[in-house]
């Protein structure tokens, strides 16, 4: 089967996610639950899912010149995911979202765009 190209531009983040019992309330500090960080953002979530399902994709994207933003670049090309459009930002770094889970399944993210918010046309062309 000849796949087409699908070109996907969109964020790359590293998520951190807090799992608790609860979520806190403004100006709280709670103890316990779990940690773990992994790759994300909305555009990189699709990437990965496309390529999973058998496209041929070229992800278009910005991360930061840092540990984040090389880890990223190596899970896509893990992933089958072209990076010759994944982008480095020697000034911003890395986009992050910062995630806390609780027993619900309800969350809260906040999220630093980073090098995300710097990707522009004159990249591309």
């Amino acid at each position: 089967m000849n796949n087409k190209k699908i070109v996907i531009i969109g964020s790359s983040n590293t998520d951190m996610v807090i799992k608790s019992e609860r979520i806190p309330q403004p100006g709280e500090t709670i103890l316990g639950g779990t940690f773990f960080m992994n790759p994300g953002g909305k555009g990189a979530n699709q990437a990965v899912a496309a390529s999973r399902l058998g496209g041929e994709i070229i992800f278009i994207t910005k991360t930061g010149n840092d540990l984040f933003g090389r880890q990223s670049v190596e899970l896509y090309a893990n992933e089958g995911i072209g990076t010759n459009y994944v982008f480095s930002d020697n000034k911003k770094p890395s986009g992050v979202a910062l995630i806390m889970v609780d027993s619900k399944g309800e969350n809260c993210i906040a999220v630093a765009s980073g090098a995300n918010s710097s990707l522009s046309p004159k990249d591309i062309i």
